[in-house]
């Protein structure tokens, strides 16, 4: 197991909070937990931390000890031991996981690295110049059978070349990263066979086509407007847990931005976003809708 260590003093900030929708988001985290046992919330608050500043720092993992009363050393023995945790600062656009397990590894992992070095900076967990792009090599993220893969975010890109990723990485680096539909990068239907159907043949599966970075235009045709967007404030999406900042944009786009609107959903309407957003059952799968219904109740 390698040693993981807190980034150093000259790059850890004075003090952290969570933004108002955070910290609302927190208190309702910590609820879930029965009386005694809330500090078993640690992992999903140093999880928000990190989606809100891109890191968990120092005074991060130490404001959370402090809302679980617990003490800061086992606040850091969790901070320290998971490495979903990022300890120091990543890139503000994009931090690139290239997984370098067996698998990866004999379909081209390493010429992805190749990639990242060049592209990005020399070594794993250095930022490039403007502190926009970083990178770092992790073990299996689940994806073997679309070997080589990269993690970014929430999302993986499977299926790569070092061309392909090259074009991945100029995206996020242009802010254009919701251009690049997640998932194998050759058309190929989810982890489905590279030749093709070779079985179930009486039954007829779309493959998707392949959105490239140089044809935005029909990537954003993608994540169009689906729904009609409602008059007035917009919801904090976020307090849904399974809904971050990258997905809460996404869904705005779509349309989404209130709670009584994922309250509402139809099966028709969750197949939609399944297929807008290119992802299948996490909408069933967190229980969106009967989260959101309590969100609702809540704001009466």
């Amino acid at each position: 197991m390698s040693v993981r260590r807190l980034a150093d003093d000259n790059v850890q900030p004075k003090n952290f909070t969570f933004s108002k929708e955070n910290g609302a988001w927190a208190k309702k985290r910590i609820a879930l937990y029965p009386k005694g046992r809330q500090q078993s919330a640690i992992i999903p608050l140093l999880m928000r931390a990190q989606e809100q500043t891109g890191w968990v720092s120092k005074p991060a993992i130490e404001k959370i000890a402090d809302m679980l009363k617990m003490p800061y050393i086992r606040a850091l023995e969790v901070a320290t031991f998971y490495t979903q945790f990022q300890l120091q600062p990543v890139g503000t656009k994009a931090h690139i996981q290239v997984c370098g397990t067996t698998p990866c590894m004999l379909r081209g992992a390493e010429a992805l690295r190749s990639v990242c070095q060049n592209k990005i900076a020399k070594k794993a967990h250095e930022l490039n110049e403007g502190g926009t792009l970083s990178w770092e090599e992790v073990e299996c993220a689940g994806a073997c059978v679309n070997a080589p893969m990269v993690t970014i975010g929430f999302d993986t890109y499977e299926d790569l070349t070092p061309d392909r990723l090259e074009e991945i990485i100029a995206a996020f680096a242009a802010d254009k990263g919701d251009t690049i539909a997640p998932g194998p990068q050759i058309g190929r239907q989810y982890s489905a066979a590279l030749n093709g159907q070779t079985s179930l043949l009486d039954i007829q599966i779309k493959t998707p086509k392949r959105q490239a970075a140089k044809k935005p235009a029909k990537a954003k045709a993608k994540s169009a407007s689906l729904f009609a967007t409602p008059k007035g404030k917009k919801d904090d999406l976020k307090l849904i847990s399974g809904v971050g900042p990258v997905l809460e944009k996404k869904l705005n786009k779509l349309g989404i931005t209130t709670f009584k609107q994922v309250a509402d959903f139809k099966k028709t309407d969750i197949t939609k976003i399944d297929d807008a957003l290119s992802f299948k059952g996490r909408i069933d799968r967190d229980n969106w809708v009967a989260q959101a219904k309590k969100l609702v109740k809540g704001d009466k």
